[in-house]
């Protein structure tokens, strides 16, 4: 039986490039396909189309900057032992994610959809850049397979707009209030970066216990 996994996913939440990390590890401990597809989730819905700065959002989310540093802290430790390596002090600014959503849902359709999503989430976890910037983000969709006018006739309209409103609906109908979330054959869900050995049990309950 296939198995398909649905991520409720934004590209600036760092649990959920954990969560892909031990997604793969499990995938690959499964030894058989898995099909991936990445669902937007927007951890912060009104942020202004420029995104703020990130000491300034954090701190109103935190209440102080230092405890803000201290759970960053605790995510750099864990992203070490996942290979993945954390940056905080390279973000100046906290993004809006729309058309980085939109993208991932237009990759998608290009076959590239996880090569996007890793360029994403290198690009501002570990290189500090601005995804909300509509030229940056080109240039690293491009690089991850995706055609550049069909991405640029994306960002100039509406175009998958559909797409996010739809995830909205599909994370109300699971109660998602955070993420990563995991949709599992449309049966199993999993909330949270889950150990490897967490997603192939789920994987052997989706395929009836085999």
């Amino acid at each position: 039986m296939n198995l398909t996994v649905d991520v409720i996913s934004d590209v600036i939440c760092p649990w959920c490039y954990i969560g892909k990390r031990r997604l793969e590890k499990a995938i690959a401990a499964h030894g058989e396909p898995v099909k991936v597809r990445w669902l937007p989730f927007q951890l912060n819905p009104t942020m202004p189309k420029e995104g703020i700065c990130r000491k300034e959002y954090r701190i109103k989310k935190f209440g102080s900057w230092e405890k803000s540093q201290t759970l960053d802290a605790k995510v750099v430790v864990v992203g070490e032992t996942e290979g993945i390596h954390f940056d905080f002090d390279k973000i100046e600014r906290t993004p809006n994610t729309v058309d980085a959503h939109r993208l991932i849902w237009l990759a998608e359709q290009q076959d590239c959809q996880n090569a996007v999503v890793e360029a994403l989430f290198v690009a501002y976890f570990t290189d500090g850049r601005d995804i909300s910037n509509q030229q940056t983000l080109l240039d690293l969709v491009v690089d991850a397979g995706l055609d550049r006018p069909r991405a640029v006739a994306l960002l100039d309209s509406d175009e998958g707009m559909d797409a996010i409103k739809e995830g909205e609906g599909l994370s109300q109908r699971h109660g998602v209030n955070g993420v990563p979330f995991f949709i599992i054959n449309d049966k199993i869900t999993l909330s949270g970066a889950q150990q490897p050995d967490t997603f192939v049990e789920a994987f052997r309950q989706a395929v009836g216990g085999k």
